[in-house]
């Protein structure tokens, strides 16, 4: 009995229905090829050639970049006090490998991408490397086909469950580091206040062995903070 080859235009019939997906991201595509470009990893691509008909690396790319502009946005609405590398962990932890994975998921992503055989044997569908491309390609396409502001309006829906769980403390991330490598717990000293009472600035000294910062601000929390940050920027490599 022959063997039936996969015709390259039909989609792979484990494959759900595209409208399902527009439904859950509330948009409808006008030009569905971006969708579908979006949701092609390149082994499928490979496997199925079509001069009109690319992969979602290039997507991916935009993808990436629009999704950096974004959340740093909305991370900037939603921690007005927050500083810059506090905004740039909270910002890299969201678009981070694991964090678009775990939106992926939350979308069930995975059944809509198409994949070449090897993948969908070892359970691409599955995999936080596949998933997190997919998602940012997704991205690039809706800012393609939408505009900016329509894409904005999705990635703020989407990522606003998350933006409500994020802590915008360096201390936060400071303690745990030093509890974790040190087993200490850093300590934090008002060494002045200048200004009088009703506008007074702090300065805050925090020691860690024989390393000490010093941060400034309009209370003691947010002086604490700024002398966090300057710690944590003489350990990169623990911090991130």
């Amino acid at each position: 009995m022959p063997v039936e080859k996969e015709n390259p235009a039909q989609p792979v019939s484990e494959e759900p229905a595209l409208e399902e997906l527009e439904e859950k991201l509330g948009y409808h595509f006008e030009n569905s090829r971006f969708l579908q470009e979006a949701l092609t990893h390149p082994t499928y691509a490979h496997e199925h050639p079509d001069p009109e008909f690319k992969d979602n690396q290039r997507l991916e790319f935009l993808g990436d970049a629009v999704l950096n502009l974004v959340v740093g946005h909305l991370l900037m609405r939603h921690h007005p006090d927050a500083q810059e590398g506090e905004l740039t962990r909270m910002r890299a932890n969201l678009v981070s490998e694991s964090g678009l994975a775990t939106l992926a998921r939350n979308l069930n992503l995975g059944p809509y991408i198409r994949l070449g055989k090897g993948e969908r044997a070892t359970h691409g569908r599955r995999k936080k490397s596949i998933l997190a491309d997919a998602l940012e390609a997704l991205m690039a396409a809706l800012y393609l086909d939408g505009g900016s502001e329509k894409a904005f309006d999705i990635i703020a829906k989407l990522f606003s469950p998350m933006l409500g769980n994020l802590q915008a403390d360096a201390k936060t991330d400071l303690q745990e580091l030093v509890q974790k490598k040190y087993r200490i717990m850093p300590e934090y000293h008002v060494v002045a206040e200048t200004g009088p009472d009703h506008d007074k600035t702090f300065i805050v000294e925090l020691s860690i062995f024989d390393i000490t910062t010093t941060g400034t601000g309009k209370s003691k929390k947010l002086a604490e903070k700024a002398a966090a940050e300057e710690a944590l920027k003489i350990f990169p490599a623990e911090a991130e």
